[in-house]
């Protein structure tokens, strides 16, 4: 056998032991757990045949307890590159068979690197998580390889979308990344999410409370909104973070991905011109709305389990990829509140960095009262979403349907927030609030009066009287549209047709913000 081939066969059998991770039996059990191994993960998520791996034969270089006799290629990472429906994307999935995946010098160096050459191609990074967290026998040096991650995460938000998908673990340091992204995704009953875990919330403050409870894929989902999306299993899993992608392009220098439209644009649906109920105060379901508008129906919705009375999401119009930020009257009322505040905020912000026109359907009554929502900043998220639709640079189509009140008109993407297009349905109310709160405002003390002389009856007569008023003169788009703040009033079952020409009209718009190093978003 030649010196050459010997080489070869040398290689070989290297490539097959870093396949092979921390061997059969640490494969077993994650197998066990009903979870894949790194690999196996990027084998799903990638077009087959495309992965091109990196730096496979990496190892750590720790000497402290007898890390010297535990070496694995590769380190408890996989990393490289491979296409997902043709298109370039780079990947890291982290290895639980090898040390738990806890991250190393060496392991955090690899996953920098293809981060760093995502940034030079322009293209995407996506990372899969499933890690015991800091390889504790390397001390400062894994913190160091956070901050090396964490910093990288920083300098790629809104140049390249980012993406992290939590298969398993993922604590103490190990979470920022991952909020440093753009979307994050869990599997429900094996991964979980949290800074401190449960010995030592325990031990501080004395509560008990389990890994799931704490931090699982049902707690950031509805709770805390950390998650974007959850999976029921880790295919499932991979088939949501394959249909983001077709939505998003591949850095913030490209337009959004265009596919071949089979559903006609002018496509018209009678129902909409019935949806909204003769009473102002009965709910509909703004899904209905967004379903008969859209390219077949077909909404990909971010944090559906989180502030329900916001809706965000991708569809597509006329095959274009459009952001839909929209109230929904079926949760409380459609109000915006803490939580949907930052919701739409977070994804108006993720839209504008990578040139997604936003379509807003607005529904809104107001901001929720209370000590509540005040002594939870609602002023500050509110004005998140505010600054996030004044910041935005993308088409922005805006169709109200029927409330529009005060402050949280103008948050929704009001003309005077830099609106390109702005409809309003004949069912529009467009005001500083509705006609029972302003009338009761503005005619307090003649109400009272009448009461005090006795006359209740008049008064209540006197009240609905200027109710009526109010209604006549703002419970309509037309006092909007007079000063122009309103461009059209459309037909409801018309609202598709128009939407798609809107952004036709918009595809090369221009528009950029002063030169500043950058605002200061009210945080």
């Amino acid at each position: 056998m030649s010196t050459q081939t010997e080489k070869i066969k040398e290689l070989m059998e290297l490539r097959a032991k870093a396949r092979m991770g921390g061997g059969e039996k640490a494969i077993e059990k994650q197998h066990e757990k009903n979870k894949f191994t790194a690999r196996e993960r990027i084998n799903m998520l990638l077009d087959e045949g495309s992965f091109e791996e990196m730096d496979m034969f990496v190892k750590h270089r720790c000497t402290n307890f007898g890390m010297e006799k535990k070496q694995y290629l590769g380190d408890g990472v996989v990393t490289g590159s491979g296409t997902i429906g043709g298109r370039l994307v780079y990947v890291f999935a982290q290895d639980f068979t090898v040390s738990a995946g806890s991250l190393s010098e060496m392991l955090a160096s690899k996953i920098c690197k293809v981060m760093d050459i995502a940034m030079k191609v322009g293209a995407p990074v996506i990372g899969l998580n499933d890690s015991g967290g800091a390889r504790l026998q390397e001390g400062i040096n894994a913190l160091a390889g956070y901050a090396e991650i964490f910093q990288r995460n920083i300098m790629s938000s809104g140049v390249i979308p980012q993406i992290s998908a939590i298969m398993g673990p993922c604590a103490g340091g190990a979470v920022y990344s991952p909020a440093l992204t753009d979307f994050t995704f869990m599997v429900e009953g094996s991964s979980y999410m949290f800074l401190t875990g449960p010995g030592p919330v325990k031990a501080v403050l004395g509560e008990v409370v389990t890994q799931e409870q704490l931090g699982g894929a049902s707690v950031h989902a509805t709770k805390s909104g950390v998650t974007h999306f959850t999976a029921k299993n880790e295919e499932e899993c991979i088939a949501m973070i394959k249909q983001l992608f077709s939505y998003i392009p591949q850095n913030n220098l490209e337009k959004t991905p265009r596919v071949t439209c089979t559903d006609p644009i002018d496509r018209m649906e009678d129902y909409l011109n019935d949806i909204i109920p003769d009473n102002p105060n009965m709910p509909y379901d703004m899904y209905q709305v967004i379903a008969g508008i859209v390219d077949n129906g077909e909404f990909f919705e971010v944090q559906p389990n989180f502030a329900k009375n916001i809706i965000v999401g991708f569809a597509r119009f006329n095959g274009q990829s459009v952001g839909i930020v929209a109230n929904q009257p079926k949760q409380l009322a459609g109000v915006l509140d803490c939580n949907s505040s930052r919701k739409g905020a977070r994804f108006v912000r993720f839209c504008d960095a990578f040139n997604i026109p936003i379509v807003t359907l607005v529904d809104v009554p107001g901001f929720l009262p209370g000590t509540g929502q005040e002594y939870n900043a609602v002023i500050l998220h509110g004005a998140k979403l505010l600054y996030a639709y004044g910041e935005a640079t993308i088409p922005k189509v805006t169709v109200t349907l029927r409330k529009s009140y005060g402050g949280s008109h103008i948050v929704m993407s009001c003309k005077q927030l830099r609106g390109d297009l702005n409809y309003a349905w004949p069912s529009s109310e467009i005001a500083v609030m509705g006609a029972s709160g302003a009338a009761s405002v503005l005619y307090a003390k003649e109400a009272k009066a009448l009461k005090d002389e006795g006359k209740v009856e008049e008064a209540k007569a006197y009240m609905a009287e200027k109710q009526k008023e109010y209604e006549d003169l703002f419970a309509n788009p037309y006092q909007a549209a007079k000063y122009g703040y309103i461009d059209d009033v459309i037909e409801p079952r018309n609202t598709r047709f128009r939407i798609i020409r809107a952004l036709a009209q918009l595809e090369n718009k221009k528009l950029t913000n002063p030169a500043k190093k950058h605002g200061n978003i009210p945080l």
